[in-house]
């Protein structure tokens, strides 16, 4: 093999190397990048919805509802049963307790039964005796026991009976109501679990992105301080600067560091929080996609027609059906003071049978009826039962009434939060202007040497400070909105 050919292999080798290198780079770069997820409220809201406990249990909740409104429409049709037993007997049944001697006689055309006189026992007289006034038989017929004993030893009876309500006292009619009402109230109350969740979890998001915020001002704030930290060791150094300003520029820095721990840890467990509430591991890096949004502007003026809030309010819903459910059950006592009629049939067969003689085998009968039954006296428990009821019916309106006022409460207090949230937002941007300015001219002071460290120390807090209330205020505004919307009952699914 010559040398270029060797030098040509050498290279085309080398040139693999490079790209399978290049191939592992591109992998676990790709593997870093997919690691950061982005997340947005309405991504999280989807996967929080999908796999919070609660609402997995709300759903069943409504299923359940729905087959119990489908057994109920079964109480108007006739219902079909079978009823059978098996017995053993240690014992069988005997007519008689020991074997029986009948006189033998003649049956007369009237079907009663004669004496003849050739039947009749003759005494030494030559006359028929008598005893007790009575004529003794010439001849007697013997019975055993045996000849009445049945067998029972094995018993088997059964019954397929049938049903049909024809009045229940309005009883069933109401209860179809209820269970329909029940399955209005179940999906009532998911509406409300989801809004709910949603509400927590719009809550927990914005929390997670205002200390994103707080996070990098604390990381600001340090760079700042131990800017400032170096400048004043070197003037130090040079004489310009004394001890006591490098220890409270050093005093400064520790906290601004602490600080930072704490949001830091802050930050983590919300995430953690958050992750938890959608269903993701807590210990995935992601990233919210509002981290770096501005500020929101939402109206302040507030239009609100109450009735379409009470439209909107699914606990609202949930107490409006509660109330017909209440007002049905006051039904469904009272049918209790009424007469109710059914129609019966029943098949009844036995083995042993005793239809046709007694017989081992199995036989049976049809019969059919009207069943009816009249309540009379209970000594007023079907009276007292009612009053409770429309007690309990009473309460359930007064309740309906009372969420009416504090819904109407929570929404006045929500519009107010949204005006509040607007003013505090536009004081907190002039606060923020006239900070940044102040901070700039006291560092510039602080380099020309007309200022302190302390006025710079003094700078540097104000403006933090009015950084962090700008942040307060930006997230107020996000929170009222979510406010609002509850209290509204606008939240989208």
């Amino acid at each position: 093999m010559s040398g270029s050919d060797r030098q040509y292999k050498n290279e085309k080798k080398l040139l693999g190397m490079k790209k399978t290198i290049t191939l592992c780079l591109l992998v676990v770069l790709s593997g870093y990048v997919s690691a950061q997820s982005v997340f947005t409220l309405d991504s999280c809201r989807n996967m929080a919805i999908r796999n919070n406990k609660q609402l997995q249990m709300a759903k069943e909740r409504v299923t359940a509802a729905e087959y119990n409104k489908k057994a109920a429409v079964t109480n108007y049709l006739p219902s079909i049963d079978f009823t059978g037993a098996y017995l053993y007997n240690q014992k069988n049944v005997s007519l008689l307790s020991e074997g029986q001697f009948l006189p033998v006689g003649t049956k007369d055309a009237n079907g009663g039964f004669t004496l003849r006189p050739d039947q009749l026992l003759i005494g030494e007289d030559g006359r028929p005796v008598m005893v007790n006034g009575q004529y003794v038989p010439k001849d007697w017929a013997y019975i055993p026991k045996e000849a009445f004993e049945f067998d029972i030893r094995n018993t088997f009876v059964g019954a397929v009976s049938v049903t049909q309500p024809i009045f229940m006292g309005g009883k069933i009619r109401a209860y179809n109501q209820i269970t329909k009402f029940a399955e209005q109230l179940a999906e009532s109350q998911q509406n409300t679990a989801i809004k709910d969740l949603i509400f927590q979890l719009d809550e927990t998001y914005w929390q997670v992105v205002s200390l994103v915020s707080k996070k990098k001002l604390a990381e600001k704030y340090v760079e700042l301080l131990r800017n400032l930290n170096q400048n004043v060791q070197s003037m130090i150094q040079e004489g310009v600067a004394t001890q006591s300003d490098g220890l409270s520029v050093a005093v400064k820095l520790n906290e601004a560091e602490v600080t930072l721990v704490k949001v830091d840890n802050g930050l983590a467990l919300s995430k953690m929080l958050l992750a938890q509430m959608c269903g993701l591991p807590i210990d995935l890096s992601y990233v919210l996609a509002d981290e770096n949004s501005g500020p929101q502007t939402i109206p302040t003026t507030v239009m609100v027609d109450m009735d379409q809030v009470y439209a909107n309010r699914s606990e609202l819903h949930s107490l409006q059906f509660a109330t017909k459910i209440y007002e049905k059950k006051q039904q469904v006592v009272a049918s209790g003071m009424l007469p109710q009629v059914a129609l019966t049939g029943s098949y009844l067969f036995s083995n042993p049978s005793s239809f046709n003689g007694f017989q081992n085998r199995f036989d049976g009968m049809f019969n059919v009826g009207v069943m009816v039954k009249i309540p009379l006296l209970h000594w007023g428990e079907n009276i007292y039962k009612l009053k409770s009821s429309k007690a309990e019916t009473r309460i359930a309106r007064l309740e309906l009434a009372e969420a009416k006022e504090k819904i109407e409460l929570q929404v006045n207090q929500a519009a107010f939060k949204v005006k509040e949230a607007a003013r505090k937002m536009e004081m907190t941007e002039k606060n923020m202007a006239k900070a940044e300015e102040n901070l700039r001219s006291a560092q510039l002071g602080f380099e020309e040497g007309v200022l302190t460290t302390t006025n710079v120390l003094e700078a540097q807090t104000a403006w933090v400070e009015a950084e962090s209330e700008k942040i307060d205020a930006r997230i107020d505004m996000r929170l009222c909105e979510v406010y609002l919307s509850k209290a509204l009952g606008t939240f989208e699914k």
